[in-house]
């Protein structure tokens, strides 16, 4: 049976390329910000591009946020890509403007501290430990990054039998930074996956084969 997606339209992220991207896969893709829809799909892509605040206005807007959280309470597959996974952390603070996330993950997005910003083009990521979307994969395998804030800390605690994410981590000038995460159904890449060539067309290949 050909899994659903849905990539939420919220007005921001890179919609078409995202949904080009996921058909390659052989996934039946509808680009849509209809609530029940989204509940409805086997599996759900949050992208954003942008900034924090104006990336989580649209998402209140369509009550991305309400979508998210009820599909991960029956664990229902999510993804977030870029500013799609940052908006999933607690805050974000940019130009000294913090604002308020959806809240999945504890913690806070903020500006890069490499001399050089924004982090612009292809870049390697170590895997977390137990990560099943870069198992197998060459460690020096490069994802498109284009972002000038991200989650520099991971902060979320978990007590057994509850299984620990995997977090994956990449860095830029020196500064290292929250390049991916895998906890349930929650999934998300601070890089582009539909941007990064073949080593995209895999993780998103694998993403769909789980739904």
């Amino acid at each position: 049976m050909t899994p659903s997606v849905v990539v939420l339209d919220y007005g921001s992220g890179n919609l078409a390329s995202a949904r080009r991207a996921l058909q390659r896969t052989g996934a039946e893709v509808e680009v849509t910000g209809n609530f029940d829809a989204a509940l409805q799909a086997d599996g759900l892509v949050v992208p954003g591009v942008g900034a924090y605040a104006a990336c989580m206005a649209g998402l209140l807007q369509v009550r991305g946020e309400r979508i998210i959280g009820r599909r991960l309470a029956g664990s229902r597959p999510v993804l977030g890509i870029c500013v799609g996974m940052q908006i999933l952390f607690e805050h974000g603070v940019e130009h000294g403007v913090q604002t308020e996330g959806a809240g999945e993950w504890p913690g806070t997005v903020e500006r890069l501290q490499a001399s050089v910003v924004p982090h612009m083009g292809w870049n390697t990521v170590t895997p977390g430990t137990g990560s099943t979307l870069f198992a197998g994969i060459d460690p020096d395998t490069r994802y498109y990054f284009v972002h000038s804030y991200a989650a520099r800390r991971w902060e979320l605690e978990v007590t057994p039998p509850f299984p620990e994410p995997a977090v994956s981590w990449s860095e830029h000038g020196g500064d290292a930074f929250v390049a991916a995460v895998e906890n349930g159904p929650l999934v998300a890449t601070q890089f582009h996956p539909e941007k990064s060539g073949d080593a995209g067309a895999e993780l998103l290949s694998r993403w769909v084969r789980s739904l």
